[in-house]
């Protein structure tokens, strides 16, 4: 009796080990499958959002782009926009960790004066119908003090105007989310700045 129990024992844990080692497998052949048209997916969405921030342009961003490292595990990424050979503006994937929710990721456009052209919200947490509003609401033609499109960071304070007069007004009961996204531009600025001041991609 007591062999029979050890061998039911060993059968289960064989049987276990077969099932779990299949799962294994089909899981990493999932992501092999997945791995490409994820990448693919997230490429196009990058070009997408490059495209929508910068001035027209004939190269490819993606082969000129440089990063600068802000922390242990975050990376601005700077892709420069091009026309028959000539900078017309950089694109920038910026962020802040300081969102209502966390981390916010933005591609903020800048013409070669540092004037933004342009911006589109990537990624974010915040809450819906307050915070969600940033997608918009800093370039909304009707909202002359809330738009920061042709304002430029070196001339104009990117805060909002609750704590500077001559500010961004924040979006409508979401000021924590508006400072995050200033900050995030700003942030974005301050490096473009520096990699321009240093002779970087013209």
């Amino acid at each position: 009796m007591a062999g029979k129990k050890e061998s039911t024992f060993i059968n289960m844990v064989l049987v276990l080990f077969i099932v779990t080692l299949v799962a294994s497998a089909a899981l990493g052949g999932l992501y092999e499958l997945t791995k490409e048209p994820i990448a693919a997916a997230k490429l196009a969405k990058k070009i997408k959002a490059i495209k929508q921030v910068v001035p027209d342009f004939d190269n490819n961003p993606s082969d000129d782009v440089y990063k600068v490292g802000m922390n242990e595990k975050d990376t601005l990424e700077f892709y420069p926009a091009k026309k028959d050979g000539k900078l017309v503006g950089t694109a920038v994937k910026t962020f802040t960790t300081n969102g209502f929710s966390g981390y916010i990721w933005i591609m903020v456009g800048f013409k070669p004066d540092g004037s933004i052209n342009n911006y589109s919200v990537l990624e974010h947490k915040e809450t819906p119908g307050l915070g969600t509003k940033m997608a918009d609401w800093f370039k909304d033609p009707a909202k002359e003090k809330a738009s920061i499109l042709g304002k430029n960071p070196a001339t104009s304070p990117f805060v909002v105007s609750k704590d500077n007069p001559k500010g961004i007004d924040a979006i409508t009961a979401a000021t924590i989310s508006s400072r995050a996204f200033l900050e995030a531009v700003q942030t974005a600025y301050n490096e473009y700045a520096k990699n321009q001041k240093e002779g970087g991609n013209k």
